[in-house]
């Protein structure tokens, strides 16, 4: 697929009719998969841009597709967008602890949708800067190389992982928002996504291990990078 093809993982044909055109509209190639082997096996013949993923579907689920994709060398650079029909908030969570970008949950408007795509994909795009590297205590954050190391090892994280880090870091012994950190990691601010924020710092901490508590929480407000 090209740098534009989006995958619509969705068994809804109303749904998938309405997101393929919208998607067209915006300038993007839109390829559809009703199941979820189907999904896989189109995602990994030729690797998309990005992936607009369905939890509920037949024969293997949202969650299961997620991971296979995160798996898989080829796929795993995709952002994926979950769509969620679901009222519990810990399918959601549980997508983002996956490995999903953002989610989406149904009835949903097609422009939002295409918003949240677009931030994805910004996320993921390279940013052409000059080499800056923060670094304290064993903690290095290379913004270029798009690179984090602890101790001389370097850890994977995803790219808003990345970009979650580097803003706290940039910012440091100031408290963050969560609608700030919305805005300016996410590219929007929608009222209801603010667990979002706090499930990514979570997987940030889980990561970072022993330098976990650089990152304090302020409750009732966001969080604040160690001065």
């Amino acid at each position: 697929m090209s740098k534009d093809s989006i995958l619509i993982v969705e068994d809804d044909e109303d749904i998938v009719e309405l997101l393929a055109f919208n998607l067209q509209s915006a300038g993007f190639v839109a390829e559809t998969a009703r199941d979820g082997y189907e999904g896989l096996a189109k995602a990994r013949r030729n690797p998309p841009a990005a992936v607009i993923l369905d939890l509920m579907l037949p024969g293997l689920d949202g969650f299961e597709v997620c991971k296979e994709l995160k798996r898989d060398p080829k796929t795993a650079s995709a952002p994926i967008i979950m769509l969620t029909a679901r009222g519990e908030e810990v399918d959601r969570i549980v997508g983002l602890e996956l490995g999903a970008d953002d989610y989406v949950v149904k009835p949903f408007s097609p422009r939002e949708l295409v918003l949240r795509l677009r931030s994805v994909l910004k996320r993921h795009a390279p940013e052409p800067e000059k080499r800056q590297v923060l670094a304290r205590d064993g903690l290095s954050v290379d913004m270029a190389a798009h690179r984090v190391s602890l101790d001389g090892v370097e850890v994977a994280l995803t790219a808003t992982e990345f970009k979650l880090l580097a803003e706290l870091f940039q910012s440091a012994g100031r408290v963050l928002t969560r609608d700030r950190l919305l805005n300016s990691v996410w590219g929007y601010e929608f009222e209801g996504y603010a667990r979002t924020v706090d499930t990514h710092v979570r997987r940030l901490r889980q990561k970072l291990g022993h330098f976990a508590d650089m990152i304090e929480t302020v409750r009732g407000v966001g969080y604040r990078f160690k001065e």
